[in-house]
């Protein structure tokens, strides 16, 4: 059983905003500056105590699909899903998150660094992973080694990886997405930079799209 196809959520999007969400306060004029940069996806981590109240919030907006990323537990899969994410990220293999994301019914992206790893989520029934940390692993040199023995596979790498990288790796026709944080840094949230936020998502966008 391979589960919902990831691609099939992402719609197309190349670029996944990865967003850490100090204060839910900001959700609402986050999700609009994002929507207004040209972003149809994002990616809310499980990093802060807020998580689920911002991915609750974010998907209310109706611009933007929205995702739940560190994802560590089935238990925080099924909160998040419940807050409105319909697709989550891990950012390693764990077989129980995928078991309970199947069970779900949302597409589930795991995190890998080595092939042991990919091969692994592959015996899964999985053909699309995250390679994280994307740039500490090698970035796009260590995409190309692990991409060439594992046809098929489809990679999000995220990581480390900023505007300047971005259009390369997704020249990659193994890369389905690339996921970043440099568009909305919790910097941003805390001073109210949302203009910066429409202005590098946009950019990002502009970069990403062929």
């Amino acid at each position: 059983m391979t589960g919902p196809d990831p691609a099939s959520v992402l719609g197309g999007a190349r670029l996944l905003p990865v967003l850490t969400v100090p204060s839910t306060a900001t959700a609402g004029p986050l999700a609009d500056a994002l929507a207004a940069g040209g972003a149809r996806c994002a990616e809310v981590t499980f990093r802060t105590p807020g998580a689920e109240r911002v991915l609750k919030e974010m998907a209310a907006h109706g611009g933007l699909t929205l995702g739940a990323g560190t994802v560590l537990t089935p238990e925080q899969a099924e909160r998040a899903v419940a807050a409105g994410a319909r697709f989550v990220v891990s950012p390693g293999f764990d077989e129980e998150v995928v078991a309970k994301c199947r069970e779900l019914g949302v597409p589930v992206v795991p995190g890998i660094a080595t092939a042991t790893e990919l091969m692994r989520a592959l015996r899964a029934g999985l053909d699309t992973v995250k390679l994280f940390p994307a740039e500490p692993l090698g970035g796009l040199s260590t995409l190309r080694a692990l991409a060439a023995p594992f046809p098929g596979t489809r990679f999000v790498p995220t990581g480390g990886i900023d505007a300047d990288r971005v259009a390369a790796y997704l020249a990659h026709p193994a890369v389905l997405a690339v996921g970043g944080s440099w568009m909305a840094t919790p910097a941003h949230l805390a001073r109210g930079a949302y203009d910066e936020i429409r202005r590098l998502t946009a950019d990002a966008v502009d970069r990403s799209t062929p």
